[in-house]
């Protein structure tokens, strides 16, 4: 029985100890022994939190016993990135930058979720610093791909995606900045939500460009990620009860996002549209010009302000960095102010065109990622495929994130394709709600 928790949901878990049929502690003691067990642990986890881990198992199984359980998640165990703060513990994002950074008080996420009852297992890997949609990290360590031994495990909350996928956590908690929660969903077969910016509190989270960067969850479902994102704000979750797609109406996102797919995101992508056609949706191709105007602002906007960011420590200690991510953080080098500014000001006239042109759907439906995980000796190896690869990676991700848009991901069946639903921003709970009825139409 106990093997079976380390493949069953969170929420599922949750339901088992408020029946009393799986003790907290017990649960606690399942993941870390399997953790510690297993072989690629030290590519998963940066460092454990055991006594942490078994300190609030032990009041979780206190307050289940005594009836007064913290909400539906209380007593199960999760990971997190290693950008969230956790007081007396390293919290080094992935780089030598910030070898020995050890928070004295945890990230306000992590002191909502521990007020809900999770329990914290550990740090995960990550992209160095956050900036880059692959997942390889030579400065610490790269995370595997459930699906391809030899594949990069997306980025950059690669390790909070393999964690679940490899059953050594019920649920990750990583941050989106430009699609690094979506993107390692996508190729570890798991469901992401990339919330609104502005939604989640990013106290005590190691910055990468603030006005994008974003907290959401990874997990087995959609339910999952429902009752996570309520965890991590202290709220209510989505109620996902009689959730359908009869009579939805989606937008198909016919710029960009749909060029040059590579075939298996192109398959799994059409498999989707199919299934939920015959459950009852209507699909609508649009172009939409203002994505590709967007889209040609990412330079200036995302470069400029994560070298602004962290201009003064990277510049004491380059050579402390992996030189793909510093060269992508000095790209912030060549714009001015004067450039930072006004793309922020067509930035948000161009939002404004897309609220009213998507207005009229539910959600905007497009593949989450291009391609399928590219090979990661190659990509170490070769410079110039390290740089394709990942704009590729991030290319339709990051459309969420320039349209501030709440973005769903979801498994298509097919192995490492995904489909997203986009909304509008602090429409999480809508989404939700439609993801548990294509989850469904998917299955």
């Amino acid at each position: 029985m106990a093997q079976d928790w380390l493949t069953m949901g969170a929420g599922a878990l949750g339901r088992g100890i408020g029946a009393g049929e799986i003790d907290p502690v017990d649960l606690a003691a399942c993941y870390l022994d399997a953790i510690k067990a297993h072989p690629l642990r030290d590519r998963i986890y940066a460092r454990l939190t055991e006594h942490r881990a078994l300190t609030e198992a032990g009041a979780a199984r206190a307050r289940a016993r005594a009836g007064q359980r913290l909400g539906p998640l209380d007593g199960v165990p999760v990971s997190w990135k290693d950008l969230f703060d956790t007081a007396g513990v390293a919290t080094e994002a992935g780089s030598a930058l910030l070898a020995g950074r050890v928070p004295g008080r945890d990230a306000v996420v992590l002191e909502n979720a521990t007020a809900a009852g999770l329990v914290c297992l550990g740090k995960t890997h990550m992209t160095e610093l956050a900036f880059s949609g692959l997942g390889v990290n030579p400065i610490t360590a790269t995370p595997p791909c459930v699906n391809d031994p030899q594949g990069a495990p997306g980025g950059s909350s690669s390790g909070a995606a393999t964690s679940v996928a490899f059953g050594l956590a019920a649920a990750g908690i990583g941050s989106d900045t430009g699609g690094s929660v979506r993107v390692p969903s996508v190729w570890n077969d798991l469901v992401g939500l990339k919330t609104t910016s502005g939604r989640l509190s990013l106290g005590g989270v190691v910055p990468l460009a603030p006005k994008f960067d974003t907290v959401g969850p990874l997990a087995r479902n959609v339910e999952d990620a429902a009752l996570l994102l309520a965890a991590l704000e202290g709220g209510r979750s989505a109620d996902l009860r009689g959730a359908t797609l009869k009579g939805a109406r989606f937008m198909v996102l016919d710029t960009i996002a749909l060029d040059d797919l590579r075939d298996a995101p192109r398959a799994g992508f059409d498999h989707a549209l199919t299934r939920l056609e015959q459950a009852g949706a209507t699909l609508v191709n649009v172009q939409a010009d203002e994505v590709e105007q967007a889209m040609a602002l990412s330079g200036v906007l995302y470069a400029t302000e994560a070298y602004a960011t962290w201009r003064d420590a990277i510049e004491a200690a380059p050579d402390k960095m992996y030189s793909e991510v510093l060269k992508r953080f000095r790209g912030g080098m060549a714009y001015s102010g004067v450039d930072y500014v006004a793309a922020w000001q067509e930035l948000d006239r161009l939002r404004a065109v897309w609220t009213v042109r998507t207005a009229q759907f539910d959600a905007v439906l497009l593949p989450t990622c291009p391609n399928l995980p590219p090979d990661v000796a190659r990509l170490l190896s070769e410079p110039e495929y390290f740089v394709s690869e990942n704009l590729l990676t991030l290319r339709n991700t990051r459309i969420g994130n320039l349209m501030g848009q709440a973005v769903l991901t979801l498994p298509t069946g097919l192995p490492s394709t995904g489909i997203s639903l986009m909304g509008p921003p602090m429409s999480e709970e809508r989404l939700l709600r439609l993801g548990a009825a294509v989850e469904q139409a998917l299955a």
